[in-house]
């Protein structure tokens, strides 16, 4: 008998944090769910985090991951909107280790490389295989889609890296 473990995908942003929830068991994949949380930009930064973190937990609380894969942020040429990015970051590998979820961090390249075959891949042909990965995927904006990518590769290398953990 083959285990079944959900994943949850996240793509931090500040103002959109895409998510996406799959399933594996043995080598197939299901989708299961994906969407988008946001948090207001008129508001300060402490209370849009506070949305981040708030709305994370209803993702984790209603679909009720065993693993959670997270992109890790790069560095672009605006400091503070790195900065920005990586604390909206945070509420994404925080909220999983709050309910005592394994949390794996891939970046963004690896994704591409995992879900195209190409680690520079645009994003248009990020989502046209996660389509065909996924066909019953009903992301509506990118973020979603992307966050699907994000546990595709998981569900790809989690074993690679149980194994690892244990050497």
């Amino acid at each position: 008998m083959t285990e079944r473990i959900r994943i949850l995908g996240l793509d931090p942003g500040l103002r959109n944090t895409g998510w996406g929830v799959i399933t594996i068991e043995g080598t197939k994949l299901s989708f299961v769910a994906c969407g988008v949380v946001t948090s207001d930009g008129d508001l300060a930064l402490a209370l849009r985090l506070k949305q981040l973190h708030d709305r994370l937990t209803d993702v984790v609380g209603t679909w009720t991951p065993d693993e959670v894969a997270v992109e890790e942020t790069f560095v672009n040429k605006d400091a503070q909107a790195t900065l920005k990015l990586g604390q909206a970051r945070a509420m994404s590998l925080l909220v999983p280790a709050l309910h005592g979820l394994p949390v794996a961090e891939y970046g963004a390249n690896q994704v591409k490389k995992t879900v195209v075959g190409v680690g520079h891949a645009e994003k248009d042909q990020v989502q046209a295989m996660v389509k065909i990965l996924l066909p019953k995927a009903d992301f509506k904006k990118a973020d979603a889609a992307d966050a699907l990518a994000i546990a595709i590769a998981h569900a790809h290398h989690r074993k690679a890296r149980a194994l690892a953990a244990s050497l």
